[in-house]
C-alpha cells in the first residue's frame, strides 16, 4: 500500500465516520423513511469503506459466496447503499406531489 492509498484511506474514514455521526445522531430525532433511508444509505456506506480497508490491510479475508465471481460481502457494499439513496429520494419525489 502507497502512502498516496494509505492518505486516502484515512481520508475517507475521518469524512466517513463524521457523516456517520451525525447521521446517527440525526436518526434518534427523526422518524421520516427517507430519512432513515439516507442514514442506512451512509453508515452501510462507510461500512464498505472499513470493510474494504481491512480487506487491503489483510485483516478479514473476503467470503466464498460469490455472485458471477464478486465476494457477497463487496456486492452488498456496493450496491446496497446506492439503493438506500435511490429509495430515499424516491419517497421525497412521492411526498412532495
Amino acid at each position: 500500500m502507497t502512502q498516496t492509498q494509505l492518505t486516502l484511506y484515512i481520508i475517507r474514514l475521518v469524512l466517513g465516520g463524521l457523516a456517520t455521526f451525525f447521521a446517527i445522531l440525526v436518526w434518534g430525532k427523526t422518524r421520516d423513511s427517507a430519512w432513515m433511508c439516507l442514514i442506512a444509505g451512509i453508515v452501510l456506506e462507510y461500512c464498505g469503506t472499513v470493510y474494504n480497508m481491512f480487506l487491503d490491510f489483510g485483516v478479514v479475508f473476503s467470503s466464498d459466496l460469490s455472485v458471477a465471481g464478486i465476494p457477497l460481502t463487496t456486492i452488498l457494499f456496493t450496491v446496497v447503499p446506492p439503493l438506500f439513496f435511490i429509495l430515499a429520494f424516491i419517497m421525497i419525489l412521492i411526498r412532495k406531489r
